[in-house]
């Protein structure tokens, strides 16, 4: 990255924070800045402070502008408080969201350059870097709702998600229990299991591949809104035909995943079990099923996000009176948008774990793999 790439983003974040006072508030109001002092003293600091960061990368600049854009973000969130503001916001409060912006760009980049000697630094900056992305990216979402005024029916704002989502965790923990618990989870063990069985049991009969291939690429290509009201129809209302959905959707990768990792181990590493006569039970479990093991984790990591997706999806077709596909459907109808989200954030924050735990696994199993050497 060029040196005078971050100075021109902090000159100008700088820039937007001395113009910011000069400019109409909002439209409601003719007030500006000038007749703020406590906001006025925070923007001027903020530009003090991104002034601070044009200089060359250091832990100090990086600081400074964290600091300011902190306080640029902090400050436009204390102003949408005002009725005034909130929903007549004008260039003045834009110029101000402008300078977060670029302070928010400036700093992810030069964490993302910054490689400092302690290990225990880098992977704490390697996760601030996302978490600040993210956080930044809910304060665009909250400022553009609050300063155009968008309707909640349209587009609710991250806090009122947030205060709804906290109100409502007896709910959102039925609802969780129901799909994930026990929709998401017995049809992924129950469907990788499979997939898992068949693949092992395929690669010893070719013709079971041959024919066990094309039927799989056909199922892989029916639709959720096709399977999932058969399977209501098939196993009742309940999570089991959640269940049965989740299992048909993810025997296919598993399945498809698993053969190819069977296949992986070279010629050489065959012909050297054959040389100790090692049989079809050893040969599987000392060479072709650790090197598949890659494959089988990557075809894992994709079912937990098509798990969930699934068992959702399915929920829209007939349920019992909880689940997240159920409770996302009624509110929709009531035009409860923020319960819909808060419903939304669960599934987003379970599939990231979930996603997250078999990553975990897959790493401490396949350490030996070249993509985890360094």
């Amino acid at each position: 990255m060029s040196a005078r790439w971050p100075r021109l983003v902090s000159t100008l974040a700088a820039a937007c924070m001395l113009v910011a006072p000069t400019l109409p508030l909002a439209s409601q109001e003719a007030r500006d800045l000038l007749a703020r002092p406590l906001a006025l003293a925070a923007t001027l600091a903020a530009a003090l402070l991104f002034a601070l960061a044009a200089a060359r990368a250091t832990p100090f600049t990086i600081a400074s502008g964290l600091l300011g854009g902190g306080g640029a973000c902090a400050t436009t969130l204390v102003l949408l408080n005002d009725p005034d503001v909130a929903g007549f916001a004008d260039l003045g409060f834009w110029f101000l969201v402008i300078g977060a912006w670029l302070a928010a760009a400036l700093v992810v980049t030069r964490l993302a350059a910054f490689s400092p000697r302690d290990e225990t630094v880098r992977r704490a900056i390697g996760l601030a870097i996302p978490l600040l992305f993210g956080a930044f990216l809910f304060y665009l979402w909250e400022v553009v709702v609050r300063g155009f005024g968008v309707p909640s029916v349209l587009m609710p704002a991250p806090s009122p998600i947030a205060l709804r989502f906290a109100s409502s965790l007896p709910t959102l923990g039925e609802d969780f229990v129901q799909t994930f618990i026990r929709g998401v989870l017995s049809g992924y063990v129950i469907g990788c299991g499979a997939g898992f069985l068949v693949a092992i049991v395929a690669d010893r009969f070719s013709f079971l591949e041959r024919g066990l291939l094309p039927l799989g690429n056909f199922v892989s290509a029916l639709p959720i809104v096709g399977i999932a009201p058969i399977m209501v129809m098939w196993f009742g209302f309940d999570w089991q035909s959640k269940a049965a959905v989740v299992a048909v959707i993810t025997f296919f990768p598993m399945m498809v995943n698993t053969l190819a990792g069977l296949a992986a181990a070279g010629r050489i590493e065959r012909d050297l079990m054959r040389s100790y006569a090692a049989g079809p039970a050893q040969t599987l479990v000392k060479l072709t099923l650790p090197a598949a093991l890659p494959f089988i984790f990557n075809a894992l990591k994709i079912n937990s996000t098509l798990a969930l997706i699934g068992a959702i999806v399915a929920e829209f077709f007939g349920t019992p009176i909880r689940g997240m596909g159920f409770r996302i459907s009624i509110e929709v109808a009531r035009m409860s948008l923020d319960m819909v989200w808060a419903e939304i954030a669960l599934a987003a924050l379970a599939g990231m774990a979930f996603y997250g735990l078999v990553a975990l696994a897959e790493r401490a199993t396949t350490f030996w793999h070249p993509s985890y050497r360094t």
